[in-house]
């Protein structure tokens, strides 16, 4: 498909695959936390599986245990590690429908190729969600959707990520409802955990260059939704989603590359 083509030529180039520079910016914890990533990876470890210890953690990686255990504390908040007292570390069971046992692999949030692969199935399911969502929401449906565009336009001028990311979720959710669809549902509310996984890890929560923008596409979207135009709905859904993939690559770009 079109949208497909065109994201794909965002791919990294085999520059941007390099190993991050030294004096590139990242906390010493954010890199722990996706060095951890991959020793689970690697060590072919399984939701429920033992990790080891956060000594041997630090062995292993090279830091200190004060920073694994801050690296920890990411990874338990974003569902990738399950600390149990007195018992130890362990891999979290992730029974979402795009987890770990089920995606046929461990989705690492700084890593390019996946996001850019996460961001087509978001393209996918978001664009069906509001073409449907243009024709079967229901006035509740639509007043929460505007109020999420609404919040989500207060904390950008706010400079308030957290009621950004809140009214965001909302309004992407609130679409995916509307479509009467529970499958457009969980599937649209899974890539969105995930994503947030790489805003945790690769941008630190913070609002992108993209806020502005995002705000004038939510309302471009919100009316073809209103108006009840299936296809402008879909295709303002589309160029939000290419131009928040755009906004993610530069911002971990320049975060992970320097």
């Amino acid at each position: 498909m079109e949208g497909a083509t065109e994201l794909t030529e965002y791919g990294p180039s085999s520059d941007e695959r390099a190993q991050p520079r030294a004096d590139a910016y990242r906390p010493g914890y954010e890199l722990v936390a996706e060095q951890i990533l991959h020793l689970i990876a690697e060590s072919r470890l399984k939701p429920g599986d033992r990790m080891p210890t956060e000594n041997e953690l630090a062995a292993q990686v090279g830091a200190s245990r004060t920073v694994v255990r801050e690296a920890i504390k990411i990874l338990a908040a974003i569902g990738r590690v399950r600390a149990q007292k007195g018992r130890g570390l362990y891999v979290a069971d992730d029974e979402g429908m795009l987890g770990s046992a089920r995606w046929g692999g461990f989705f690492m949030p700084t890593d390019l190729d996946h996001v850019y692969q996460l961001f087509e199935f978001r393209r996918v399911q978001e664009t069906a969600a509001s073409s449907l969502a243009a024709i079967r929401a229901t006035p509740a449906e639509l007043r929460a959707i505007e109020a999420a565009a609404q919040l989500c336009e207060q904390g950008y001028r706010a400079d308030e990520p957290a009621s950004f990311d809140r009214g965001d979720d909302d309004f992407h959710l609130g679409i995916a409802a509307a479509s009467h669809n529970p499958f457009l549902l969980t599937a649209v509310r899974e890539a969105r955990r995930l994503q947030r996984q790489s805003s945790t890890i690769g941008l630190h929560g913070a609002l992108g260059g993209h806020a502005a923008e995002a705000v004038v596409e939510h309302a471009a979207i919100y009316k073809a939704i209103r108006d009840g135009d299936a296809e402008a709905a879909a295709v303002a859904t589309g160029v939000h989603l290419d131009k928040t993939l755009e906004d993610y690559r530069r911002e971990i770009q320049r975060r992970v590359f320097g």
